[in-house]
């Protein structure tokens, strides 16, 4: 059976060969390219809803043209000059960051990208990063505490690398040392789930004073299909498990995990990525403004806050 996504997707692609074809013949099939593209927009706009289910947000982070970090970066900043090596083993491209202007404001990046052909992919192990890609992005928090710079994340991963290398190399050792340094970081943090955002590898950089959300991305400690596996030995019950999770944006921001959730143009950012990053930008800078205001041990103190005061408990 079609997902909403697969079904709007060969509409559009009916709707292109109709209006080719009128171009090709000279035919005038205004009657049924006019109903049809009404169709396509209406199904566009029904697709930002927040009553899309949980498994459709999952297909629409994942969707072939989504905007990468880079994307982003390439949109938003200036003079990014990337830096390599953890300085103990070696660099990681799945992982990358340095110094950057983001809208004219000094900042350090800390970026996971996917990559955007299978070529490039594989190069990147799809956003997956190995202990030194953590190990760099502490390197890269060190510096931005020396230079005063603020950290802006941009997760896109549904996890840190699984291979045995990884292990080998303290993979678990790796995230816990990030997430304990980005704790203490005496700068701005904000952090922003661009699409993947998926257990200790997207932690491992998410630890902010400000956590934000694209509008189809998400964001857990488990994908859908890890958790299916687990809970039912079955990974095709992924659409159960993402319902489960409760994993989406509108999800989050209901139960507080987020600050805000971006929103994205119709049908998604991988639509429209110039729109998309002129959504994402300003948010991103407005909420550095207001940390700008706090000095070193406000901001280390609200970000313990933040992360303490999430989960619901009880006290015997």
């Amino acid at each position: 059976m079609s997902t909403f996504s697969e079904a709007l997707r060969e509409l559009e692609a009916r709707l292109k060969d109709l209006e080719a074809t009128a171009r090709k013949t000279g035919q005038n099939l205004d009657a049924i390219i006019h109903p049809l593209r009404a169709e396509v927009e209406r199904q566009k706009e029904q697709e930002n809803q927040p009553r899309l289910p949980r498994w459709e947000r999952v297909q629409l982070a994942r969707t072939s043209g989504r905007p990468t970090a880079l994307d982003y970066v390439d949109r938003l900043c200036t003079e990014f000059h990337e830096l390599h090596g953890d300085r103990k083993f070696g660099d990681d491209p799945a992982l990358i960051g340095g110094p950057a202007r983001w809208q004219g404001r000094p900042v350090m990046l800390l970026l996971q990208q996917k990559g955007r052909d299978t070529k490039s992919r594989l190069k990147r192990r799809f956003g997956s990063a190995n202990p030194e890609g953590y190990r760099k992005a502490i390197r890269l928090m060190d510096l931005a505490d020396r230079f005063g710079l603020p950290v802006v994340t941009l997760i896109d991963t549904q996890g840190a690398y699984p291979g045995l290398e990884a292990e080998e190399r303290g993979q678990g050792w790796a995230i816990a040392e990030s997430i304990q340094r980005m704790v203490r970081l005496k700068v701005p943090a904000v952090c922003v789930v661009i699409g993947e955002g998926g257990s200790g590898g997207a932690l491992a950089i998410g630890v902010g004073n400000r956590v934000l959300i694209q509008e189809n991305a998400w964001y857990s400690v488990i994908s859908p299909e890890g958790a299916a596996s687990i809970i039912w030995k079955d990974a095709s019950k992924a659409p159960l498990a993402a319902e489960a999770l409760k994993l989406t944006a509108p999800d989050l921001l209901d139960m507080k995990v987020v600050e805000e959730m971006i929103p994205e143009p119709p049908g998604g950012a991988h639509r429209n990525m110039d729109e998309a990053a002129e959504l994402l930008g300003p948010v991103v800078s407005r909420h550095l403004d207001e940390l700008s205001r706090l000095g070193p041990d406000e901001l280390k103190e609200q970000r313990a806050k933040r992360f303490r005061a999430l989960g619901a408990f009880t006290e015997q």
